[in-house]
């Protein structure tokens, strides 16, 4: 069999050492695949992944934003549907519905409102990094007997085996490939979540 690196683009396999594996890991420890219902908070480098992987897996992917600019894209990187999360109305559409939510946001969001969408034993698994502590509140965990976790990065074994699926389901990451003398600029664009969605630098250029 060809490996990742033989047959896609190697600027657009760069990120699936990080983002890729960040997200992957946890959909193949908690066995996501076809009959579940499975979440991904947040469209970005790690969201994306989530999308792409969750939908090659098999799994019904709901992805949840808060910018209804991002329905489109996310529809075309595999989310069956489109969850604007400000709207309490789409929220509530889906409470205690998904086996398994992958939570990719770094900024300040409310736990308990995804906890709320599982069902009973359900997973909800952060990726993402919020600078302060999140508040949970006790009956949000106990009263559907769901499960609040974290999952970081995979080891050797589980990054083949996350390279051979990509090579064989034709994924990699959306990438915009920047020469060297540019990366001050693609920090602040970063800073701003202006890229879709990860940069990859020509090391030709330095």
């Amino acid at each position: 069999m060809l490996s990742a690196s033989e047959t896609l683009e190697p600027a657009a396999v760069a990120p699936l050492l990080c983002a890729g594996i960040t997200t992957w890991s946890p959909l193949r420890h908690w066995k996501v695949g076809p009959g579940q219902k499975v979440g991904i908070i947040g469209l970005g480098g790690l969201g994306h992944m989530g999308v792409k992987f969750a939908h090659a897996l098999g799994a019904k992917v709901v992805l949840f934003t808060t910018s209804k600019s991002k329905i489109e894209d996310a529809k075309r990187l595999g989310a069956d549907e489109v969850v604007v999360s400000t709207d309490r109305a789409q929220m509530k559409a889906h409470m205690g519905s998904f086996h398994f939510i992958l939570d990719c946001v770094s900024a300040d969001h409310d736990l308990n409102a995804y906890l709320a969408l599982l069902k009973r034993d359900g997973t909800l698994c952060l990726v993402g990094a919020p600078e302060k502590p999140m508040a949970v509140g006790a009956f949000g965990l106990l009263a559907g007997r769901h499960s609040l976790s974290g999952s970081g990065i995979g080891g050797i074994a589980e990054t083949q085996e996350m390279l051979d699926f990509c090579a064989e389901h034709n994924i990699t990451a959306d990438v915009e490939v920047i020469a060297m003398k540019d990366i001050n600029g693609a920090y602040e664009r970063m800073l701003k979540s202006a890229v879709k969605y990860r940069f990859s630098i020509d090391m030709a250029t330095l």
